[in-house]
């Protein structure tokens, strides 16, 4: 039996970009997270399985705290990140970008990516 939980639209800023001035200046990422594990495992202890608050951090500290040129580096950072320290069947990541100088207007860029254990 697989689960889902998701985390969404969380909201961090960070310095991402191939720009420069966006690695200087930041902006606000939005990032959506599933997890898909066995949510049944007979347990009621939060100890015992996925830790939402501790998930977060980690996505948080990634955004906040690292740079990356692509968001789709930041993506597999968090996807591998959330991988190595839950026992999980599946974890989709989505990052948001509300600014992306494409010379014209747009609501935003996001790439959404999707992994499994090795």
């Amino acid at each position: 039996m697989v689960d889902r939980l998701l985390l969404k639209n969380m909201v961090f800023y960070g310095y991402h970009g191939t720009f420069a001035a966006e690695r200087e200046l930041g902006q606000v990422f939005a990032v959506d997270l599933e997890v898909y594990f066995d949510a049944c495992n007979g347990s009621n202890d939060p100890e015992l399985g996925f830790n939402p608050m501790d998930a977060y951090t980690i996505v948080k500290d990634i955004v906040e705290e690292e740079e990356f040129l692509l968001p789709e580096v930041v993506a597999q950072r968090i996807a591998n990140q959330i991988l190595a320290a839950y026992d999980l069947e599946k974890v989709v990541v989505r990052v948001r970008k509300t600014f992306v100088p494409v010379g014209g207007p747009m609501d935003y860029l996001e790439v959404e990516i999707s992994r499994t254990p090795k």
